[in-house]
């Protein structure tokens, strides 16, 4: 019978999506470098066999856990397309991530900012991965307002791509100031204070 009888894996004895969920904990309050794998396993309820046979090595799980937490593209094009005005959008994002940073059972602060923040030569493509993910969501808030832009409701010597790295750009800053303690209603204040720079339509 050898050779013929079909190989049956052992069944999970854990639940993925939770020690996943528990693993961008992880990576989100300690950063990519700084957290070991036995933080992982432990904060997770698994043991480092068990780690690597359904996540792959520390990278491939911090590469998971991040998708997991910046979520699916074609979502958050759907989202910005729904709103009434790319400002509208920006106002959106910001005032979501004010309120995701100050959240009470997570990390303050964004992972995609503090996971890569004391990054070294050695986790270079962690923080290539990282760059990307935030380059794409650039890109989907550029192409929102370039729409707005094409259909009149703003200028045409509009700089689209100004405007997106500037909501961005203080989305990061939002994240750096939430891990200093900042509260959820002084970057709330800060965001309606940006929108101001965003043109009407």
């Amino acid at each position: 019978m050898k050779g013929t009888q079909k190989k049956i894996g052992r069944p999970l004895s854990f639940d993925r999506a939770e020690a996943l969920e528990q693993a961008m904990l992880t990576f989100w309050r300690y950063g990519y470098e700084s957290t070991s794998i036995s933080a992982l396993t432990a904060a997770m309820s698994v043991t480092p066999p068990s780690l690597y046979a359904t996540f792959g090595d520390k990278k491939q799980l911090f590469l998971e856990a991040m998708q997991l937490y910046a979520g699916d593209a074609t979502v958050i094009a759907a989202t910005l397309d729904a709103e009434p005005s790319a400002r509208a959008g920006a106002a959106m994002m910001l005032e979501g991530a004010a309120i995701a940073f100050t959240g009470e059972s997570t990390p303050p602060g964004c992972l995609l900012a503090s996971a890569t923040a004391s990054g070294s030569a050695t986790s270079a493509d962690v923080q290539a991965a990282v760059a990307a993910v935030r380059a794409e969501i650039c890109a989907l808030l550029r192409q929102r307002i370039v729409r707005d832009i094409r259909e009149g409701k703003l200028a045409a010597d509009c700089d689209a791509q100004a405007l997106a790295d500037l909501i961005m750009g203080t989305i990061q800053g939002m994240s750096v100031l939430a891990r200093d303690g900042i509260s959820r209603t002084r970057l709330l204040s800060l965001a309606q204070q940006v929108l101001v720079c965003f043109p009407q339509n």
